[in-house]
């Protein structure tokens, strides 16, 4: 039976939630007229959040400048953002969605996978059951949604991007050339604007191009970022959905940054702090993390996470950053960072039996001097009895500083 994934997005999800609440006490649906969530009106300070397609058609766009977006439409009405209350209607939806499969995925506040194979055997089947859910959201919470429907979770995530609001989309693999391949190589997922230019320096300027190009040639430019560019526009994508429940079982750690980070120097350093501390947290609890995610979240409040197994299971600071580095490098696609976040799962006690590969252990762990692993155990006592910021890495002051 193949999969059949849904992807749910909440259709302007910030300005959806702050219009249900305005019309509940009688103030303006600012779905209807030129508005935007984020930043003060009157400092005309911050950056748009989200925007109307009344906002859009002025020419305003997400993660622009306040200032600039009332220069394009002076009648504008600017909403303040509710994070709060976003997060309460986050939490309502996933429960409702909950009440369909536990094989749910949030991948960010409004938008979240579903594996619905064991509950439509058809696509038909599929298709119906998307529109009831559809339906359903807008009727109990008045926003809407749209349902990107496939047996992969790129393609799914494509097909709910397209025509909105309040619609459900397919994107099968054999609709690729129809649905897919003819679209700006900029609206394929993950590809940033950096990403974009160096695609366009090499003629690929659509979905299709991509897809036929030479993957070699756009690896040696991207990297692995690249590859990951190349095989989604081909809709390869191994990954399965991955439930809350699991993810829930794990020790991380994320920071919101104080500016967006835009060089990866700068970014490996924030994984280097994070990893110690999440480090620290498994050695205090007597765990071992099986599995590392890294959490990306862009300037425009978009969310990215991917995930490992590590060769051993392991709380060392040094193996979990190696692996944590690896992934944002994987992971990142040049824009700007506004948080970063790793996490540790797939959780064993130590000194429990673990299997490994002979062919995947690390064997530097085994090398390891014992001055090293009583450093690392002083730190993470040091950080235990004065607090996490006690004990920090060089480069970290240096970038706090500034």
């Amino acid at each position: 039976m193949e999969p059949i994934i849904f992807h749910i997005d909440v259709n302007s999800a910030y300005l959806s939630w702050t219009s249900v609440e305005n019309l509940k006490s009688g103030g303006p649906d600012l779905r209807l007229i030129p508005s935007i969530i984020g930043g003060d009106q009157r400092s005309r300070h911050g950056i748009v959040l989200a925007k109307s397609l009344q906002a859009k058609a002025c020419g305003i766009s997400t993660g622009e400048p306040v200032a600039q977006a009332l220069k394009k439409c002076p009648g504008l009405v600017i909403a303040p953002p509710s994070h709060k209350l976003y997060r309460e209607y986050s939490r309502r939806l996933m429960a409702l969605l909950g009440t369909y499969t536990s094989k749910l995925e949030q991948l960010s506040i409004d938008e979240c996978f579903l594996d619905v194979t064991d509950l439509w055997s058809t696509r038909e089947d599929a298709i119906h059951g998307a529109g009831m859910i559809k339906d359903r959201v807008r009727d109990s919470f008045g926003f809407t949604v749209n349902v990107g429907i496939s047996t992969k979770k790129v393609l799914a995530k494509m097909a709910s991007d397209f025509r909105k609001p309040d619609l459900v989309h397919t994107l099968w693999p054999e609709e690729l050339a129809e649905k897919l391949w003819p679209l700006p190589v900029s609206e394929l997922y993950m590809a940033g604007r950096s990403s974009v230019q160096v695609l366009h320096k090499l003629g690929i300027y659509t979905i299709g191009d991509l897809a036929f190009s030479d993957p070699d040639l756009v690896i040696s430019h991207l990297k692995s970022h690249g590859r990951l560019l190349w095989e989604y526009a081909n809709g390869i994508d191994a990954s399965s959905v991955i439930s809350e429940k699991q993810e829930a079982k794990g020790v991380g750690n994320s920071t919101t940054l104080s500016e967006d980070i835009t060089r990866r120097e700068d970014a490996l350093k924030v994984l280097e702090e994070l990893s110690s501390m999440v480090g620290s947290r498994l050695k205090k609890a007597g765990l071992l993390a099986g599995t590392l995610a890294v959490e990306i979240k862009y300037y425009d409040f978009q969310s990215v996470s991917h995930q490992m197994p590590l060769l051993t299971p392991s709380s060392d600071s040094s193996a979990l950053c190696r692996a944590a580095c690896r992934l944002f490098d994987e992971l990142w696609n040049q824009e700007p960072i506004r948080l970063l976040g790793i996490r540790g799962t797939n959780l064993a006690r130590e000194g429990a039996p673990v299997q490994m590969n002979l062919f995947d252990l690390d064997f530097s762990q085994f090398h390891k001097d014992e001055k090293h692993k009583k450093l690392d155990k002083a730190l993470s006592d040091i950080r235990d009895r004065f607090g996490k910021e006690a004990v920090v890495p060089a480069s970290a002051l240096t970038r706090r500083k500034k």
